[in-house]
């Protein structure tokens, strides 16, 4: 997540984590000397995260040099997050539901903690900015349930904006992330498409997967879908997507599982509990990532996007075998 933006940066003016010593929370000037990443590491058969461990339990690469280190804590930032909801019909009575729960979810975040809200079909509308007032929230989250759309569904147009809202964030040093209620059923965004079934978008085409992934990396923020599954809605999707599928291939519909896998986020099912609850779960979890943060070993052009890998190290007391660490794919040197 921009979760700490792996692209910003910072000069911390705290004891580091790192070096295993209590500290306050650390403060940021902005740099480009400090690549921060946000860490969860999750049990493969569970889905469960794992206790707490230190920053020798992790080893990082940067386009495959091993780098050193230089930060390591645990719920230090706040959070910038993005509700994002399909309208489409499967979605529509789990809103309704989330709506009337809506101040108890609210309840797991912090009060620096900020919120926006964003629905979607073709176009993406923000109902309601980042905010830390609740109230605002809850009145927005009330009125997405209230809203409904026979639009095709633009994933990556969805995505793109939300990542475009979150890179407007209040606090640069915010941990971002887009927690994304969906049915994973999208709609390939070709041009057909669009005219037809893409009325709000207007003369505007919808912005490709390629821009959405990019905007991604650049603004830090990791994805996490919450899945929803229509038994009645399968048989009519499965057609449309045959129908579709050639225009698929020239123009990726974008799928939920890729976005949370390059971005270090994780697509959950609602394990047959309320969404309520589920979504509680969600943002408890984002809150126990960790930050890990490093001075890159070698100086690139800006504009490069360096590719990034996070493991488990051999004096970890976990089996790497049972475990997957996950962290974003890249990021784009400022």
């Amino acid at each position: 997540m921009k979760v700490l933006l792996a692209t910003c940066c910072a000069l911390l003016a705290a004891p580091l984590y790192a070096q295993e010593a209590p500290a306050a929370s650390p403060v940021f000037r902005a740099t480009s000397e400090l690549v921060l990443l946000d860490v969860q590491v999750i049990h493969n058969k569970t889905k469960t995260a794992s206790a707490a461990l230190h920053s020798g339990d992790f080893q990082v690469f940067e386009d495959g040099s091993p780098q050193q280190i230089a930060f390591f804590g645990r719920d230090q930032f706040p959070l910038s997050i993005v509700f994002l909801f399909d309208l489409t019909q499967s979605v529509r009575g789990v809103l309704h539901r989330l709506s009337a729960g809506a101040q108890t979810v609210l309840n797991h975040l912090k009060p620096e903690d900020e919120v926006a809200v964003i629905v979607y079909s073709a176009s993406a509308r923000v109902v309601d900015g980042l905010t830390n007032d609740r109230q605002r929230t809850v009145a927005a989250i009330a009125q997405a349930a209230a809203m409904k759309s026979n639009e095709a569904a633009f994933f990556n147009e969805a995505v793109y904006q939300a990542a475009a809202v979150l890179s407007q964030s209040h606090n640069p040093s915010s941990r971002r992330a887009i927690v994304w209620l969906t049915d994973n059923l999208p709609n390939a965004p070709s041009g057909f498409m669009a005219r037809r079934y893409g009325r709000s978008l207007g003369d505007t085409p919808p912005h490709t997967e390629e821009e959405a992934i990019r905007l991604l990396h650049e603004s830090g923020t990791v994805v996490t879908p919450m899945l929803l599954k229509d038994p009645l809605a399968l048989p009519w999707a499965e057609m449309e997507m045959a129908i579709e599928a050639p225009a698929r291939k020239r123009y990726p519909a974008g799928d939920a599982h890729k976005y949370a896998e390059i971005t270090g986020g994780l697509a959950m099912g609602m394990r047959g509990k309320n969404v309520e609850d589920r979504l509680a779960e969600v943002l408890d979890e984002l809150r126990s990532r960790y930050t890990i943060g490093y001075h890159p070993s070698e100086s690139k052009p800006p504009g490069t996007f360096c590719r990034l890998h996070v493991t488990l190290s051999p004096e970890a007391p976990l089996r790497p075998q049972e475990w997957t660490v996950l962290a974003r794919a890249g990021y784009y040197r400022k």
